[in-house]
């Protein structure tokens, strides 16, 4: 699935952009129907903005509402040595939402033993799933990208793998650089894609930078995959029943809709992709029982929704407040089915690089 490409060349960062505006439409039904949540990616259009800002300005919302249940359990993980089975596949690790963030994502990887000081892959036939969003809102989405699709080539090499998933995010830059301004029907007034690339913390060096081959890269990404009972997923909704009734068919399904081509089509499946929360309010569990029923395994590992506010720990997205939230590993929850793995890097938490299964 993924191909091995050398990394791009040395770029001056910018600073972050971070966004969490998003409209109703996005949310699954529930008490939080009405109410923005962080993370989603907004498309601009009147009804969503109220106010006017100034050119230039990417407002935040911050005081958001979140749920703060009693069946939840956040795991700590000690660092750890990547294990050499004798026989068979190797370790299997899973990686969160990276959002750009290519320093703490290295450093992520060699604190768990799979790549070396050099940034080469030294975990022999270990196996590394990415859960999706390689950029916006952090510095360098294109090196995360470069590094990504060279880890997967020097992984293939030692006998293991090193794959990865599409997110929300994948499927906005794929819009952006397709479609820019071309018109689009958001189900709540006409949007463009490179407007709602913006607005979410999209990064100009990144843009600068895209070239063929990461854009094919990113448009050949599963939607989800199934290994050793669990079903990796990048957004916590249920939305993935729209597109077919096996991995296969939903896989299928999506790179389909992105070779055709089409604005629209491609619009609605970004925001189904956005859809989030829908195995953390009532019914979580009925939502995550019926992923599995369909797709097989015995739990969903997915990034998309920050823990932070998963958890109810919401804390300021620049640190202040007592430093920001507190994140030590992966959050397990909706009767222990479903496991979330964006620790909010984007909100100074932490990127979560987690060996499966989880032995609680």
């Amino acid at each position: 699935m993924t191909q091995g490409a050398g990394q791009g060349p040395e770029a001056e960062r910018t600073a972050t952009l971070r966004d969490f505006r998003v409209p109703a439409y996005v949310h699954e039904t529930g008490p939080y129907g009405h109410s923005t949540h962080p993370g989603d990616v907004a498309p601009p259009h009147e009804e969503a903005y109220p106010e006017a800002y100034p050119e230039g300005y990417t407002p935040t919302e911050r005081n958001l509402p979140v749920v703060n249940r009693g069946d939840t359990l956040q795991v700590s993980v000690d660092p750890t040595v990547v294990p050499q089975p004798v026989d068979g596949p190797g370790a299997l690790f899973v990686v969160g939402d990276v959002h750009g963030y290519l320093d703490e994502l290295v450093a992520a990887l060699q604190e768990k033993g799979l790549i070396d000081s050099a940034g080469n892959w030294c975990a022999g036939t270990a196996r590394l799933w990415f859960l999706g969003d390689f950029t916006d809102r952090g510095p360098d989405g294109i090196g995360v990208i470069d590094l990504v699709m060279r880890l997967s080539a020097e992984a293939a090499a030692a006998g293991g793998y090193c794959k990865a998933l599409m997110g929300n995010h994948e499927l906005l830059l794929i819009g952006a650089k397709r479609f820019g301004d071309t018109p689009v029907n958001s189900g709540a007034g006409t949007a463009t894609f490179q407007a709602a690339w913006l607005l979410n913390g999209g990064q100009k060096t990144d843009m600068d930078r895209l070239q063929d081959h990461h854009l094919q890269w990113m448009a050949r990404l599963d939607a989800m995959e199934a290994v050793d009972g669990h079903l990796l997923v990048h957004s916590d909704t249920t939305a993935y029943l729209d597109y077919g009734d096996s991995i296969e068919a939903v896989n299928d399904t999506v790179r389909e809709t992105l070779t055709r081509n089409d604005a629209d089509e491609v619009w609605d499946l970004f925001r189904k992709f956005t859809k989030r929360f829908s195995f953390r309010d009532e019914g979580g569990a009925d939502h995550v029982r019926s992923l599995l029923d369909t797709y097989g395994g015995t739990r969903i590992v997915h990034g998309h929704s920050p823990i932070p506010y998963l958890l109810g720990e919401v804390g300021s997205e620049d640190g202040e407040d007592g430093g920001g939230p507190v994140v030590e590993g992966p959050h397990v929850y909706a009767d222990g089915l479903a496991i979330a793995m964006d620790g909010g890097v984007t909100m100074a938490g932490k990127l979560l690089v987690q060996q499966l299964p989880l032995n609680i």
